[in-house]
């Protein structure tokens, strides 16, 4: 943390970043009056203004030169954003703490034989893509746990994922430090009681879509959708990070424990 403080107490090595939003564009115009910001690629540190989906957006953006990034909520949930202070952002910065996510790389292969790799740092989901369930085989290192899972879905999240759409598909909360991942199936048919499982965070997950053609499947990481997959694996990418850095009041693992008891 001594480098943050170093270069956030100079004010030259910060920029800015804001979603289009009217919210976000007023408070980008407001800290740009307080503060020194230059652009983005010879900053050291980003503060970035929107939703989460904005920051999702902006680390898939910067994942080639990732940098500290702090978010400020200007979206309805704002999980992975901080508060809008102006007039101490700098402090903030010095004290904050900082988080280190790994993502989940996707390789995905189509019906015709085209390989798709692309990072997710929520999960990475299969859909069905018409009205008829999807059949898909799982395997787990090589190993096959589920022969045919028919549903309408199903994704690999990770702990910093677990409280997004793994939560909303009745998947487990995983708090950051717990070294796991969660396998969550998307309104299972069959087998009708398995409601999913949580793996160590090195698994190497394959799905092989089952009748491929005429029940087609997409598969969604980050940004990246690719439609009419055979075969998605997905593994953790231990060759790329993204520091998130927060609030002391506001620390993202104590978010995560605290949506579990959420009523």
């Amino acid at each position: 943390m001594s480098r943050i403080k170093k270069i956030t107490a100079t004010g030259r090595s910060l920029a800015l970043i804001a979603d289009k939003s009217p919210e976000a564009q007023k408070a980008y115009k407001e800290l740009k009056e307080l503060y020194r910001f230059i652009k983005p690629k010879d900053a050291d540190v980003l503060v970035v203004l929107g939703g989460d989906g904005f920051m999702l957006r902006t680390l898939h953006e910067t994942r080639d030169q990732p940098k500290p990034i702090y978010g400020i909520n200007f979206g309805s949930v704002g999980f992975l954003m901080n508060k809008y202070r102006p007039k101490t952002l700098i402090k903030r910065l010095e004290d904050a703490t900082n988080v280190t996510l790994t993502p989940l790389l996707m390789e995905a292969t189509t019906v015709k034989g085209k390989k798709i790799l692309d990072l997710a740092i929520n999960e990475v989901s299969l859909f069905r893509q018409t009205h008829q369930a999807a059949k898909i085989k799982i395997s787990i290192d090589k190993i096959v746990r589920l022969q045919e899972l028919t549903c309408d879905g199903v994704m690999v999240a990770t702990p910093a994922g677990s409280t997004a759409y793994n939560l909303s598909a009745h998947g487990p909360i995983i708090p950051l430090d717990a070294n796991l991942l969660a396998l969550t199936p998307i309104s299972a048919f069959r087998p009708r009681r398995w409601r999913g499982a949580l793996l160590p965070h090195k698994s190497v997950v394959e799905f092989e879509v089952l009748e491929p053609e005429k029940r087609p499947v997409s598969a969604v990481a980050g940004p990246t959708e690719v439609s009419a997959v055979r075969h998605v694996l997905v593994r953790e990418d231990p060759t790329a990070h993204f520091m998130l850095l927060f609030d002391v009041e506001h620390a993202l693992e104590e978010r995560i424990i605290r949506e579990q008891f959420l009523v």
